[in-house]
């Protein structure tokens, strides 16, 4: 192939292709194995929540007391606390 320079000389050019480094056809060998690293959103901290696959249920004896003390209360008394909440803009 052959190109004209602003000079008016002709050059040869040269074309290279470059090696992937991959080692294989497959993406997944591009990815590492421990959870929070690789590529993309994979190696992002912060995404790792949106990763999870089930709700998180608390084991602690002192979160479930704490829970049970919680007073449950109506769809009436919810109500009224949501108007209530609603009004006060």
């Amino acid at each position: 192939m052959k190109s004209q320079v602003s000079s008016g000389s002709e050059e040869d050019q040269s074309v290279s292709i470059q090696p992937h480094p991959a080692k294989t056809n497959n993406p997944a060998d591009l990815q590492n194995p421990a959870p929070g690293t690789g590529m993309g959103l994979n190696n992002n901290e912060q995404m790792a929540p949106f990763h999870a696959r089930d709700p998180h249920v608390p084991t602690d004896p002192q979160v479930l007391e704490a829970l049970g003390k919680q007073d449950v209360k109506s769809r009436e008394e919810l109500r009224m606390r949501q108007a209530e909440l609603n009004r006060k803009k």
